[in-house]
């Protein structure tokens, strides 16, 4: 019988602790209870600002300078050799080059010389073929180059403009389309002179670029 009621006693102890509200809190929170609510907090990407790219238009490049077709019509001072037949047109396009420096006829005034050309070359399309620099040299993107020596001279018609020249070739270099060329013109021609105002001590030794366009005709040797 002492068993008995032990074993009631021991049964209405575990269903008393089942009840407890110790036990209760143990299980998981309502959905609607307010003490276990926590506030949604939406997560926002943050997306990096990408800096505005500018749209820089491409300006193709063209001769400006007139290629005239066929032999062009030149005084006698720039006319080349009996013989010799145009091969080769094309037209430049870029600076030519001053240095301050002491004038020949009087050191104590300055004055800007000529230094060199240094342009670009082009075919009457407009692709760029070669180009142009001190010597004066000309050279082709095959590698050939010719150098040349002034035999003649023409003011030409715009007084803005650098002369009109007739060179004979110095020299050539390679087996392209300059390595049989004998005589160059340079004509109609486009800006180039030195500055008008001079130069003086005080900017001696510093160089000045003026742009300036020109059409150069190549001759070589006949038939």
């Amino acid at each position: 019988m002492k068993q008995r009621y032990v074993s009631i006693i021991a049964a209405l102890a575990f269903a008393a602790l089942a009840e407890s509200p110790l036990i209760a809190t143990a299980d998981p929170p309502s959905a609607g209870s307010e003490a276990f609510a926590a506030p949604v907090v939406p997560v926002i990407p943050v997306v990096p600002e990408v800096p505005e790219v500018p749209v820089i238009p491409v300006v193709p490049v063209a001769p400006v300078a007139p290629l005239v077709p066929g032999v062009p019509v030149v005084s006698e001072a720039l006319k080349p050799p009996a013989g010799q037949r145009l091969s080769l047109e094309m037209v430049g396009i870029g600076v030519q080059i001053y240095e301050c420096k002491p004038a020949k006829d009087d050191p104590k005034r300055f004055e800007w010389v000529f230094k060199a050309p240094e342009a670009e070359l082009f075919d009457s399309a407009g692709k760029m073929i070669g180009r142009h620099y001190a010597g004066p040299t000309w050279e082709a993107n095959d590698g050939s180059k010719v150098v040349g020596e002034i035999r003649g001279r023409d003011d030409g018609p715009d007084p803005g403009a650098i002369p009109w020249l007739l060179l004979s070739a110095k020299s050539t270099v390679g087996n392209g389309v300059f390595s049989r060329i004998q005589s160059i013109q340079r004509l109609h021609t486009v800006g180039g002179k030195a500055p008008a105002a001079g130069c003086d001590r005080a900017q001696a030794g510093n160089e000045t670029r003026v742009a300036y366009e020109a059409g150069y005709y190549f001759y070589s040797a006949g038939p």
